[in-house]
């Protein structure tokens, strides 16, 4: 007992730093699957539709290190996504939800690039255990850095590079609560993200948190990049909302 206990605390650790794309058009179904990875602290963006799927596959696929697509989707299928995945040469494991069961529909998913297949009568148990399983199988899914537009956080050694205004690359040291602020930012590029949102994410990477923590480490932020020269990203919308400004 005290070894599935550890294994499971151990396992827990290692996907705070597991970003899921789950797309799933089942609002019962996709609130079910969320709930149960946040449990096992996988970071959860849930899309309901595969075209929206593919925006942020296309303009975030540096953040994702596991997918779970649901076959049937509106406008753009599950099998298509993992589709155009393969065909851009995109590795990220992909388990696939379906209510098909028979053997050639499996053998069709997993032909066009699913890394695996189950039904979606299965137990939010099961389908973690394969997520977990998906993570052993690919060493790509440790990841190392986090890329988007300029800024590249690399996970290793808490630093964020930078390229600054003389086209040099800077590396700079970050706090662990800077770090995991950028970090959250980084992960929702172009979008307005709450103090609330950053503080909730805080804590559950076990970092104290308090009122007024993000608008401090925003600015320990700013001020880093700054004195490395280079460019600032980070907005403030109204008092108490920001966004990383990327771009395209």
């Amino acid at each position: 007992m005290l070894i599935s206990q550890n294994f499971n605390q151990s396992t827990q650790k290692e996907n705070l730093n597991t970003s899921i794309l789950l797309v799933e058009d089942d609002l019962d179904f996709g609130a079910a699957v969320k709930r149960a990875l946040k449990q096992q602290n996988y970071s959860v963006d849930w899309v309901t539709d595969g075209a929206e799927a593919w925006t942020y596959l296309e303009n975030q696929q540096a953040q994702y290190t596991l997918a779970i697509f649901d076959w049937i989707l509106p406008g753009v299928t599950g099998l298509e996504l993992c589709q155009r995945l393969r065909e851009k040469d995109n590795a990220l494991p992909v388990l696939m939800l379906t209510i098909q069961d028979r053997v050639k529909d499996k053998v069709i998913g997993l032909d066009t690039g699913a890394d695996d297949y189950l039904l979606k009568s299965c137990s939010m148990t099961e389908l973690v255990a394969r997520l977990q399983a998906l993570q052993r199988r690919f060493g790509q899914c440790q990841q190392t850095q986090l890329t988007v537009g300029h800024l590249t956080l690399d996970y290793n050694s808490s630093t964020i590079k930078s390229q600054n205004q003389a086209s040099e690359r800077q590396e700079i040291s970050l706090t662990h609560k800077e770090f995991y602020v950028l970090e959250y930012l980084m992960k929702h590029p172009n979008q307005i993200i709450t103090g609330s949102d950053i503080r909730v994410y805080l804590q559950k990477m076990n970092s104290e948190s308090y009122s007024c923590v993000v608008a401090t480490q925003i600015r320990a932020l700013r001020q880093k990049l700054i004195n490395s020269g280079c460019t600032n990203p980070i907005e403030t919308i109204q008092s108490s909302c920001y966004r990383l400004k990327i771009s395209s």
